[in-house]
């Protein structure tokens, strides 16, 4: 089991800044992550690293106007990278509004079990790509929310379908199912009917770990539900103590013990052997920004047009909708409007975020420098640990495990080596037991006015 006193690490593959530009392509001018041979190679560092878990964004659309390159669907990525890895956690994202609850228990808990009991699931909503599925409108914000809810619920509750001793195996070494342990979960909800059971069984840790990404008022209590570790967005120690606190009393208002959720923010990283070369890298991959650029940072401004404006001028405020009415991502839209109504950044310096970071937390400097940031946030209660989002491809990564771990262990910060074999373990979460899932469906009991307020 995990040190509580000790911070835990992930890394994010598809890291913003990594997408594009120099970071995708290595020194033959080849794209690093184009086949498994790239992800491979960079797992296995972060494995001998020991850390906590490698995770994929994803998204089920393309912009046809400025492409963003390819990536690979997550679980069958990482069904590949658990049969060459031992210990290293797997958090693939896979969307609730497009994945019918039963396939992804199914998928989900396949992969856990194939692992060894190293898998979660990032659990996101989503808010564009429905015409990929059909021609059926996206819910509002607070709708989509509670309709993953129920999704998770339902999840959950296919999870625990099998109780731990369902099998057993007889003299012959036959495998042998008992019935009795095996339940229908008859789940009849605003959303879902689900019959069950699911055609998988337990796993080494129980069941998979259940991310989630997000931090609006609606994302914070859709996590306090039901998540175990957190991925946010944030810029200063003292919004992300106030977020980690809300969070986790929200849990503890719904019969959780907020120890088990634990708060992590991407933190995009450049590092070099200096601050003064970290920041000559820096302005390399800022200057290697294309046109994919200004597309997302229109997205992530709610969809205004921001050709006409100055780049080294702020943007006019009353052009900025506010934060509730946008139905897509309110908390990451929110940590721009802040920069740019509060802070007054210029269009270049918003640019510059987008790209770098997608509006994570972001440092730029030495190993020692980026240690110092790390051992500040978790020394002040802001963060549990962080998910690594190397802002210069697999060289980042490989810099971090090689020059930033080292000094997090001299610090009594990180694991010299894994203590655990299950990401749950890595994580320190408690092995989830329960008598036909009643403790589980419970815990994911839900009101419509807590993802209201």
């Amino acid at each position: 089991m995990a040190s509580q006193n000790q911070l835990h690490l992930g890394l994010l593959f598809n890291s913003p800044g990594s997408d594009s530009g120099i970071a995708q392509v290595d020194s033959s001018g080849q794209s690093t992550f184009s086949s498994l041979s790239g992800y491979l190679e960079t797992t296995r560092q972060l494995e001998q690293a020991c850390f906590d878990f490698v995770m994929v964004a994803d998204q089920a659309y393309q912009d046809s106007a400025h492409p963003q390159p390819p990536r690979p669907e997550p679980i069958t990525l990482f069904s590949a990278l658990a049969a060459v890895t031992t210990h290293i956690g797997l958090v693939p994202t896979v969307s609730s509004t497009f994945t019918a609850p039963f396939n992804l228990a199914r998928q989900i808990l396949s992969l856990d079990q194939l692992s060894n009991g190293r898998a979660a699931w990032n659990v996101v909503t989503s808010s564009i790509g429905e015409a990929n599925f059909g021609d059926t409108p996206l819910p509002g914000h607070t709708e989509r929310y509670r309709r993953a809810l129920e999704h998770v619920q339902v999840v959950r509750k296919l999870w625990a379908s099998w109780q731990d001793d369902a099998i057993s195996t007889n003299s012959s070494g036959k495998l042998s199912v008992d019935p009795s342990r095996v339940h229908r979960i008859d789940h009849r909800g605003e959303y879902y009917q689900v019959a069950g059971p699911l055609n998988v069984a337990r796993s080494a840790q129980g069941e998979p770990v259940l991310f989630q990404a997000g931090s609006s008022t609606d994302g914070k209590a859709f996590a306090a539900h039901f998540a175990e570790a957190v991925y946010t967005a944030q810029h200063h120690i003292g919004q992300a103590r106030q977020l980690r606190d809300d969070i986790r009393d929200q849990a503890r208002l719904l019969g959780r013990n907020p120890a088990h959720v634990k708060i992590l923010p991407g933190l995009s990283t450049v590092i070099a052997d200096s601050d003064e070369a970290a920041r000559r890298l820096n302005d390399t991959i800022v200057e290697a920004f294309g046109a994919e650029i200004w597309s997302a940072l229109e997205k992530q401004l709610g969809g205004i047009d921001l050709g006409g404006f100055d780049l080294d001028r702020p943007l006019p405020i009353d052009r900025l909708p506010p934060v509730l009415s946008i139905e897509g991502r309110q908390s990451r839209y929110d940590v721009f409007r802040q920069f740019a109504v509060e802070q007054r950044w210029t269009l270049r310096q918003l640019l510059e975020l987008q790209g770098g970071s997608a509006g994570h937390g972001r440092i730029v400097g030495s190993p020692k420098r980026v240690a110092d940031h790390i051992q500040q946030w978790f020394a002040e209660g802001a963060c549990d640990g962080f998910i690594v989002m190397p802002g210069h491809g697999p060289d980042g990564a490989q810099l971090f495990a090689e020059q930033v771990v080292p000094l997090l262990r001299q610090r009594g910060l990180f694991r010299h080596q894994y203590t655990s074999d299950t990401l749950r373990g890595h994580l320190g979460l408690p092995f989830p037991r329960s008598r036909y899932g009643a403790q589980l469906a419970a815990n994911a009991v839900y009101s419509h006015s807590s993802l209201s307020r």
